[in-house]
Formats: structure tokens, sequence, C-alpha cells
């Protein structure tokens, strides 16, 4: 008999049946329907927007959130989005009437959903509704950071402290080519009486690309900002949305920091965008942008002109002033030639008097030292004569004393010389001879 009772093994229950993957994903479509609500409100980025490109086409949206899950991880939640064509003919042009601009990429929206799940194409949203006031709070406060940063960073006021020229003629005009509000800006100037030095750089006024196309420009003009007096911003008028380029951090950050004045005339008249708060001044129109610029020059020429005939009244009262001064000048410095001319001849005849007196008294102290002289004169030259005389007389016997020698020297080289004579001679005649004799010798034999 064994010791205990063996307890009868179970069986396992059989594994259910594999379900297929369409069965799957039906429970799950049939799950969501029943736990889920018919719509939800909510809140969104639109990261990637497909517009109609016909009547009857349908809008799809893929929707994103950036959030942090449970454990402090950021996580990015997407989905796709579609707004059939019916419901994208009622609500595309609501929202751009109320926002004023059109569903675009990037924008925050508040939305009515009905969520959806197909065994095909997964999950998926279906936009039933969209609130713009949403939107609207959320550009404003775009609007309001921006401004605020801007304010942070000193670019709402430095523009504000450039100095515009008085006449500013070389402009550097950002606008695109064929835009009306350019044409009749060139327009305007060519119909003013003063010349201007335009320098077109083009650049896309409006769309997603208008910002970094200005930037561009502005970056174009920086290199040659020596040659331009002021940058002009135009382009024609347009909606609130075609603006909105206007609002972009970048750009009113690029205008309000440029080292030259910039003047706006973006086509606007009620709002100011953001880039006219950072321009040096921002006007409605290019047509405004004109006149200002024409009416600154009409302001200064005619500021030349007065300050032209206030220097011609000022020039003819000094020179009134100078001529009476030359003429009161003129009369006393007549009546001081007069005096001077009255004072020299007085000099004059003074000096005449004195010239005749100092000869007269010289020509009679000449005449004494000549009465003086013709007496002592006989006197002088019978001393004078007589030293003459003893002089010649020394000088006679010194010359008979030198004769006498010089005589006696003479006398006794003439007898030298004479007894010289005489012995050549005698010689002469003794050879002579003896030739004479030697020749008859000679002779004979």
């Amino acid at each position: 008999m064994p010791l205990y009772n063996r307890r009868p093994e179970l069986v396992p229950p059989p594994a259910p049946a594999p379900l297929g993957l369409a069965e799957l994903l039906g429970y799950v479509r049939l799950a969501l329907h029943q736990q889920l609500a018919d719509s939800y409100w909510v809140v969104a980025e639109v990261a990637e927007l497909t517009v109609p490109r016909f009547a009857g086409a349908h809008c799809y949206l893929t929707l994103t959130e950036q959030t942090i899950d449970g454990r402090g991880t950021p996580l990015k939640a997407q989905a796709r989005a579609t707004l059939w064509s019916q419901r994208y003919q009622q609500l595309a042009p609501a929202f751009e009437r109320a926002t004023g601009q059109p569903l675009r990429a990037g924008l925050k929206l508040l939305l009515r959903v009905q969520v959806r799940f197909h065994e095909q194409y997964g999950l998926s949203l279906d936009v039933v509704a969209i609130d713009p006031s949403y939107t609207v709070g959320e550009l404003a406060l775009l609007r309001l950071r921006t401004l605020q940063l801007l304010e942070e960073k000193g670019l709402l006021e430095r523009q504000k402290l450039l100095a515009l020229p008085l006449a500013p003629q070389r402009l550097a005009v950002i606008s695109s080519p064929t835009a009306a509000g350019f044409q009749d800006f060139v327009q305007q100037l060519q119909e003013a009486p003063y010349d201007f030095a335009l320098t077109l750089f083009p650049a896309s006024m409006q769309g997603d690309e208008a910002p970094a196309s200005i930037r561009a420009a502005l970056d174009g003009i920086r290199v040659r900002r020596g040659h331009y007096d002021a940058v002009v911003i135009i382009r024609g008028g347009g909606s609130r949305t075609d603006l909105l380029a206007f609002d972009e951090y970048g750009l009113a950050a690029a205008v309000g920091s440029f080292l030259l004045p910039v003047l706006t005339g973006i086509g606007h008249e009620r709002d100011e965008a953001v880039v006219d708060l950072t321009a040096h001044r921002a006007l409605k129109t290019p047509t405004a942008v004109a006149a200002f610029l024409v009416e600154r020059l009409a302001r200064l020429e005619a500021a030349i002109f007065g300050l032209g005939e206030q220097v011609v009244a000022q020039a003819r009262r000094q020179l009134s002033q100078r001529h009476a001064r030359l003429d009161q000048l003129s009369g006393r410095g007549r009546y001081a030639a007069h005096r001077q001319l009255d004072n020299a001849r007085d000099a004059l005849r003074e000096r005449a008097r004195q010239a005749t007196v100092a000869p007269r008294e010289q020509l009679r102290q000449l005449g004494l030292s000549l009465g003086r002289f013709r007496h002592q004169l006989p006197r002088a030259a019978r001393r004078a004569l007589a030293q003459e005389q003893r002089r010649l007389r020394q000088r006679g016997r010194l010359l008979l004393r030198r004769f006498a020698r010089h005589h006696q020297k003479r006398r006794e080289t003439l007898l030298r010389r004479r007894y010289q004579l005489q012995l050549a001679m005698e010689r002469q005649l003794h050879r002579a001879e003896l030739r004479l004799q030697q020749l008859a010798v000679s002779g004979k034999h």
C-alpha cells in the first residue's frame, strides 16, 4: 500500500489559436472605439503640412509635441492627421481670416480631433475643428517674446541712435524688382527735382524664404556700406499674412544691428511689423518713403536758401558798416595826413633854416682858417724850401763822392783792359813776325 496518494497530473489547457494580424488590429480598433470619446481637443505643433493641389483634395498634417515622460526622459510625440477636403474648404479660410496667416508648418494649433485606427493604415487623427483664437494668442506671445529679446540685446533703439545724413541720396534698396511698390518708389523719386542714386538688391519680400533673402541682401550691402547713405526696405501692399516674414526675430535683429540707417516702407496702414520697430524710421508705404526723402532734401534746400539769404543780408550789413567805418577812417586819414604834411613842412623849414646857418658858420670858420693859413704859408714855404735845399746839397755831395769812386773804378778798369789789349797786340805782332821770318826762310830755300 503506498504511503500517500498520488495526485493526478494536471493537463495544461490547450494554447489559444494564433490570431491573424488583421484580427488583432481589429481588436485594437474595437477597443479604441469603445474606450475613447468621440473627439478630443488637442494642442500640437504642425511639423509638416501638405496643402491640397486641386479642388477636392485633402490636407495632410504631421502633428508633434515635445514632452517628458514619467522618468524625466524627453519624448517626442507624433501622429498623422487628415483634414478632409470639405472641412478644409471651411476651416482653412476661417483660420486665415482670424489669424492673418494660412495654415502652415511651424504653427501651434488647438484642434478637435477624432481618433481613427485602420488595420492597413494604422493610427491617424481626423481634424474636425480648429480654434484660431489659440493660435492668435500664440502669435502674440511669440511677438512679445521677440520684442523682449530684441530689447534685452539693445536692438530696438540702436538704429534710432544712428544719424541719418541731411541729404540721403545714395540709397541701397531692398525689394522685389517686379513689385509695384518698388516701381512707385522709383517713379516718385524720378519726378522729384533732386538726383538720387539707387542700387537695387533684389530679395523675396513674402513667404517663408523672405527673411533669409532679405538678410542676404543686407549682407551684400554691408560689404559696400561706404557707398551708401541709407538702406530702404520696401514692398507693395499686401495682406497681414504677407507681412509675417517681417516679424521674424533674425530679420529684425539684422535690421536693428545694421551699421547704416534703415528706412522701411512695407506697405501696411494699421499694424507695425517688428522690423518697423527696429528700423531707424518706419513709413507706411514705399511712396511715403520716397516722399520723406524728397521732403528731407526740400527742407535742406530751403534751409540752405534761408541761410544763403541770411548770409547775403549779413554780408550787406557788414559791407554797410565797413563802408561807414571806411568813410570815417578815410576822413580821419585825410585829417591826419594834412596834419602830418603841416608838421613836415614846418620841420622842413626849420631844417632848411638850420641847414643855411650851419654852412655859413662853417664858411666863416673856414675863412678864418684860410686867413691863418695865408699868413703861415710863406713862412712854412720858406722853411720847407730851406729844408729841401739842404737835402739837395747833401744828396749832391753824396752823389759826387759816389761818382768819384765810380769814376776811379771805371778808369782803373779801362787802364787794365788797355794794358791787356796792348799785351795781346804785342803777342800777335810777335807771332806775325815769327811767321814772316819762317816764310822768308822757306822762300830762300
